[in-house]
């Protein structure tokens, strides 16, 4: 069994083993955290890498791609750009393409998002009431992608494409 071995390894090891063990673990682990956390302080992205989990943005994103985010306050949002959004009740982030974009007298913006292989635009996903996304509701904005090449050879190449 598995679990018994492990614990005879423990066992057998003498403090100082366990304890450079125990201390190569913990600094495997701050050191993702560390840099999960400098990417978003980078991208501006509380996510700044999310994974595709549906087939609503077909044949542009497949389920399984990552997304590349930044969500830096001073770019505008465009028509046709890919976001990555969160809606009030829900915790998953959808990512879809901006539809059509709202623009008000004072400069606020509101937009409209679609999925490219939905054949209706989001508003049904939204919570009552709402018509329109705001800036506050994007966790980013798609800026490059990794995915597997789906070629009829099936070969497996990863492409790595980012917009910066």
């Amino acid at each position: 069994m598995l679990s018994l071995d492990f614990l005879d390894d423990v066992r057998r090891m003498n403090k100082r083993q366990l304890y450079y063990q125990v201390l190569n673990f913990g600094m495997i682990v701050s050191s993702a955290l560390m840099i999960w956390k400098g990417l978003m302080v980078i991208t501006g992205s509380e996510s700044p890498i999310v994974v595709v989990l549906s087939g609503s943005m077909e044949p542009a994103f497949h389920r399984g791609d990552l997304l590349f985010l930044t969500n830096r306050v001073e770019d505008p949002i465009r028509v046709g750009e890919i976001v990555v959004f969160r809606i009030e009740g829900r915790e998953i982030p959808i990512v879809h393409r901006v539809l059509k974009i709202h623009e008000k007298q004072n400069g606020h913006i509101k937009f409209l998002t679609k999925g490219d292989n939905n054949a209706v635009d989001d508003r049904g996903l939204y919570k009552q009431g709402q018509h329109w996304l705001e800036k506050k509701d994007v966790v980013g904005r798609a800026r490059g992608f990794y995915q597997e090449n789906r070629s009829v050879e099936d070969r497996n190449y990863l492409f790595l494409i980012l917009e910066l």
